[in-house]
């Protein structure tokens, strides 16, 4: 990650999932349009290690919190779409990781 970051003259900004994702409604979108706020105003590569805990697969709606977490990950993707800059994504269980987020990517690399 440093060494693609120093290729391109960027810094890296790495996201920390345990003070970004909370169980109150509408504070994980908060934190996370600080993330991506953070990272374009200091042209930064965004770096989001343990993707799957943000970016999993999406679920049938049974009750109210599984459509908020729904809606975590379509505000996500949108934030993602939109984002100039560079986002690296890292799993250890890429099929967690919602279909829809998965078609976004340029390129997969997978280390075995």
């Amino acid at each position: 990650m440093e060494e693609i970051a120093s290729a391109l003259g960027q810094n890296v900004h790495r996201i920390d999932l345990s003070r970004t994702v909370t169980k109150y409604i509408g504070e994980t979108e908060k934190n996370l349009n600080q993330v991506f706020e953070t990272a374009a105003s200091k042209k930064a590569i965004l770096f989001l290690d343990e993707a799957e805990a943000l970016f999993g697969k999406r679920t049938e709606v049974k009750d109210a919190h599984d459509r908020f977490v729904d809606l975590e990950i379509s505000y996500l993707l949108q934030r993602l779409e939109t984002f100039q800059g560079i986002a690296i994504l890292s799993t250890n269980t890429r099929p967690q990781i919602d279909g829809a987020l998965s078609r976004q990517f340029s390129f997969i690399v997978e280390y075995c």
